[in-house]
């Protein structure tokens, strides 16, 4: 079965000096101010669908990449993935590059970096993503 989940964004005024908020209706986590300054600024404590993207799409690949990892046998101890969603003005988002770094007991370099980049493209986020540019940099810790 599908899962939905939903969110909304009330707006006010015009696109460069009003604002919204957007809601987090399926977890009800919380409702975060929205402005055109966010997006293209300093973020100013509001938040923009960029960052939105880049939360969404730094923790579908952990969840994707630890998935992996345990259907080849191996159990993370950790996994840190960030995420940095570029947004160019007059053009839109031009790309989401992920950093990720980890800690996994008895793996090799070459089986880490082969499972992470099966996990870049597997990842239902960044299948979402088609059409943008995305790039992983990603590092196995001692």
């Amino acid at each position: 079965m599908a899962a939905i989940r939903t969110a909304h964004t009330v707006w006010n005024g015009d696109l460069m000096t009003g604002s919204g908020q957007t809601t987090l209706d399926s977890s009800g986590l919380g409702t975060f101010e929205v402005t055109w300054k966010a997006r293209t600024e300093a973020a100013g404590g509001k938040t923009s669908p960029e960052e939105l993207i880049a939360a969404a799409h730094a923790s579908c690949f952990s969840m994707a990449f630890s998935n992996m990892l345990a259907q080849a046998g191996h159990a993370p101890e950790e996994v840190n993935t960030k995420a940095d969603v570029t947004f160019v003005p007059g053009t839109g988002i031009t790309g989401s590059h992920l950093t990720m770094s980890a800690k996994i007991p008895g793996i090799s370099e070459e089986e880490f970096q082969r499972i992470a980049g099966e996990a870049k493209t597997g990842c239902p986020v960044s299948g979402a993503l088609a059409s943008i540019e995305i790039t992983l940099d990603a590092s196995l810790e001692s």
